[in-house]
C-alpha cells in the first residue's frame, strides 16, 4: 500500500490527539487513500498533497456518484477528507482546503428497521442456556436490546467496567465520550452467571490468560464485532427464520421501545449516547409509525375504514 508521510502524520495526530478508535482510522486512511489514488490514475496531480484547485475535489465526488454510492458513504469520505485538509493547512503543508467548500449530498431520510419483540424473543429462546456459547449468545442478545448498545460498546466492554454493588455499567462510546448505563435484574444475574462460569470455560482455550475483555469466541480471544454478527445471523438460522438482522437494528427497537412507553427524547439521547439531539428524533418518527398502526388496529372506526380502503 502506498505509503504518503503526511497521511501517516495525520492518521497518528487521529489516534494520539482526537483519541479515534483503530476501526475509524482504518477507515480514513482508506478513504483518503482512495482519493489519492484517483488523482493519480486521473493525472490531476503527483498525489493528493499537489493538487491545486477544487476540480479534482468535484470529480471524485462526481465518480463516486457514478459507481451508485450511497450518498452517507460519499458524505463520510468527504467529511474525512475535509478534515484531512484542514490538518495540512492548519500544518503548513499546503495553503488552502480545496474540499472545504463543497457541500454534503442530501441524504433521503430512512426510518431506521426495527425488531419486534416475539422476534426478539425468538431469538434469545434459540439460545442453548446448557452451553457456554449458547449463554453468551443470549446474553448478548440480551445486552444489544436492553441497553441499546453500539456492538463496538458491546466488544470493548471489560470485567472492570462493570459495578455489580451499584448495577451499572461503564460504557466507552464514540468519540471518548463514556456514559454509565443501568442494569437491569435480568441483565444483572445473566451477567453474573456468565462472567462466574461461561466466560471461565471459554477463557481457558485462551493463550491470553488476562483477557479483560466480557465476551469472548469460542477460542477464547476477544469477540469482534463481525463475530457478533456472525452470531445473530447463527441465531436467526437456528429459529429457522431467513430475515436479516443486525446488531444495531436491536438498538433502534431498544430506544424505539423506550420511547412507545413513555421516556423522554432527552433520556434516550443520554442512554443511547447520541452527542445531538437530532440524531435521536430520528426514534420519535419510528415511535409515532407505529402509535398510527396501533390506533387504526385498535379504534373501531379506524380500523372500518381501513378495511374500506
Amino acid at each position: 500500500m502506498l505509503e504518503i508521510k503526511e497521511v501517516e502524520a495525520y492518521l497518528v495526530y487521529l489516534e494520539a490527539v482526537k483519541n479515534y478508535s483503530k476501526n475509524t482510522i482504518i477507515s480514513y486512511k482508506n478513504d483518503i487513500l482512495e482519493f489519492n489514488d484517483f488523482v493519480v490514475s486521473e493525472r490531476f496531480a503527483k498525489n493528493l498533497i499537489t493538487i491545486r484547485n477544487d476540480r479534482v475535489c468535484k470529480s471524485f465526488i462526481a465518480s463516486l456518484n457514478l459507481k451508485g454510492e450511497a450518498e452517507t458513504s460519499i458524505n463520510r469520505k468527504l467529511s474525512c477528507l475535509k478534515g484531512f485538509y484542514e490538518y495540512l493547512v492548519s500544518n503548513g503543508v499546503i495553503k488552502e482546503n480545496y474540499f472545504l467548500d463543497i457541500k454534503s449530498l442530501k441524504v433521503p431520510k430512512r426510518l431506521p428497521k426495527i425488531i419486534k419483540d416475539r422476534e426478539i424473543e425468538m431469538m434469545l429462546d434459540a439460545c442453548d442456556l446448557n452451553k457456554p456459547l449458547g449463554y453468551r449468545n443470549h446474553l448478548i442478545i440480551l445486552m444489544l436490546y436492553g441497553l441499546g448498545l453500539r456492538v463496538s460498546e458491546l466488544c470493548n466492554l471489560k470485567i472492570n467496567d462493570i459495578d455489580f454493588s451499584r448495577e451499572e455499567v461503564l460504557i466507552h462510546g464514540k468519540g471518548s465520550k463514556d456514559r454509565y448505563l443501568i442494569l437491569i435484574p435480568e441483565i444483572s444475574a445473566n451477567l453474573k452467571h456468565y462472567l462466574a462460569n461461561e466466560r471461565i470455560s471459554l477463557l481457558v482455550k485462551s493463550r491470553d490468560s488476562n483477557n479483560k475483555y466480557v465476551f469472548l469466541n469460542n477460542k477464547g480471544g476477544s469477540l469482534t464485532t463481525r463475530g457478533v454478527r456472525v452470531i445473530l445471523d447463527g441465531v436467526i438460522e437456528k429459529c429457522g427464520e431467513t430475515f436479516h438482522i443486525t446488531p444495531h437494528m436491536l438498538r433502534h427497537s431498544f430506544a424505539t421501545a423506550l420511547l412507545n412507553n413513555g421516556a423522554d427524547l432527552r433520556s434516550v439521547q443520554e442512554l443511547l449516547g447520541h452527542e445531538n439531539l437530532s440524531t435521536t428524533q430520528i426514534y420519535t418518527h419510528v415511535s409515532y409509525e407505529t402509535m398510527k398502526k396501533q390506533y387504526q388496529n385498535a379504534f373501531p372506526r379506524a380500523a372500518n375504514l381501513k378495511k374500506k380502503s
